[in-house]
């Protein structure tokens, strides 16, 4: 304690019972004291911190906003939780080369609108993007409804500055869009979930900023549908910004909690989103809604101002928030198949939840195959929690079945854990045990995490 003091000042360490219950889980719920909380401001404090911890095999657990799905924040082993909160600016925008250079810490959106103002775009949008800081979604490969056209965090990152386990600071990558100089070590820690090294500086590609966009609410009598439409869509060579899907679960949710007049009795909305020139925007609008109305469509609403636009989008940015009052525990997966395939995986969802009497919302970026599927059920109810676990192992096949993934944007954490071997076959796994004991020979960054525990070898 009097070491850590010494390297980040007594004012940014907390270890109060309340102050560590803070720090003690995320959105997954699941809680874990750490023993210590520590705010960092600089690598070469971390890197101090990293030599520390290895002399004395103490876990050190990175946590930006803590708001990941996978439980890759939980301190599970006690030890230091390393808040990179105050590691928050933005240290360049280059607008000749189209970069940015920024601290972990920086929030998402807070971001976006600091670009946006000198007429650039940083695509990558999670759900979250109001408090989640670009650390977070480096670590855990964060998507978003914007993916389908733009792809996720991991094809933004061009450099990155890292501290190793043992102390070390590397730095991978490079400030241009070409380079091939040795490994690609900046893919190896995008997606590692802070198990590898903590992220304590990140160069950004960015993108001119879209002229145009036009925002569209479709609805439909059912899920097939609208899943119908996903297909049509892409079929068409169009490819929207966003391609978003809710089934009746969500719509209802949404509206209890917003009072925004949805219609109740819909199996499914999508929320479409085209960007570009004005008339590319207009021509592939039009299209879109002659495509919808060939497969279904009930009602089709297109945003007339960005006003319009935005209540559109909040919406969708409510549903998690919304099915929380569905019952008191949810189990949330992310999991992905081919678009083409979306249907068949809907399908099977629908099938489980009449067998086996469980609610099953269903949403997320239907444009890449990439569905939030939400296991709900009361804690107490022991019959109910069984069943959910059925319906959930089936899920789980069916996508592995369909040619899918079990994770497109949330990480594996501790939640998906048991399932990985489900997807990684043996010598996959033991090649990334390896990498992990290599860069960690006394597993104390982010332990338990990725590897069930019986196997981390």
């Amino acid at each position: 304690m009097r070491a850590i003091k010494a390297i980040v000042g007594k004012e940014n360490i907390f270890t109060s019972p309340e102050e560590r219950v803070c720090y003690s889980y995320d959105a997954t719920n699941i809680k874990h004291l750490p023993d210590l909380v520590v705010h960092p401001h600089k690598a070469d404090e971390i890197s101090q911190i990293m030599r520390l911890a290895n002399r004395y095999l103490i876990p050190v657990v990175p946590r930006g906003a803590g708001c990941g799905f996978s439980g890759g924040s939980v301190p599970i082993r006690g030890g230091i939780s390393l808040v990179m909160t105050r590691m928050n600016h933005i240290l360049q925008i280059d607008e000749e080369n189209l970069t940015c250079t920024v601290e972990p810490g920086v929030v998402t959106a807070e971001l976006q609108r600091e670009v946006e103002d000198k007429g650039l775009f940083y695509p990558p949008d999670p759900s979250s993007l109001e408090y989640c800081t670009i650390g977070g979604n480096i670590a855990e490969g964060a998507g978003g409804p914007r993916a389908v056209k733009y792809g996720v965090t991991k094809d933004y990152v061009f450099a990155l500055e890292v501290v190793l386990p043992q102390g070390e600071v590397v730095h991978t990558g490079s400030q241009v869009k070409k380079s091939v100089v040795g490994y690609d070590l900046t893919k190896l820690f995008v997606g590692s979930e802070g198990t590898l090294g903590i992220i304590t500086k990140i160069t950004l590609k960015l993108l001119p900023l879209p002229q145009s966009r036009k925002t569209i609410m479709v609805v439909y009598p059912s899920v097939g549908e609208a899943a119908n439409t996903v297909s049509s869509i892409i079929r068409n060579k169009i490819i929207p910004s966003c391609l978003e899907f809710m089934d009746n679960s969500c719509i209802n949710s949404v509206e209890n909690y917003l009072k925004v007049g949805l219609p109740r009795q819909a199996g499914a909305i999508l929320i479409i989103e085209v960007d570009g020139s004005p008339l590319q925007t207009e021509k592939e609008s039009e299209l879109i809604g002659a495509l919808c109305q060939q497969e279904g469509a009930s009602q089709l609403r297109i945003a007339a101002s960005d006003q319009e636009a935005d209540q559109i989008w909040r919406v969708r940015r409510s549903l998690s928030p919304a099915i929380a009052s569905i019952r008191d525990t949810k189990i949330n997966e992310d999991l992905v198949v081919p678009r083409s395939r979306i249907a068949e995986l809907v399908s099977h969802i629908e099938e489980l939840k009449r067998e086996l009497r469980v609610v099953i919302p269903c949403f997320g970026h239907a444009g890449d195959g990439n569905l939030h599927i939400n296991f709900m059920y009361n804690k107490d109810d022991q019959d109910e929690a069984e069943r959910i676990q059925r319906a959930l192992h089936s899920v789980l096949r069916r996508v592995i079945e369909l040619g899918g993934s079990l994770s497109g944007e949330h990480g594996i954490g501790i939640a998906k854990a048991p399932f990985l071997s489900m997807e990684l076959d043996k010598p996959t796994i033991n090649l990334m045990k390896l990498i992990k004991k290599t860069l960690d020979p006394n597993n104390i960054l982010n332990p338990g995490k990725i590897f069930p525990p019986d196997d981390e070898g």
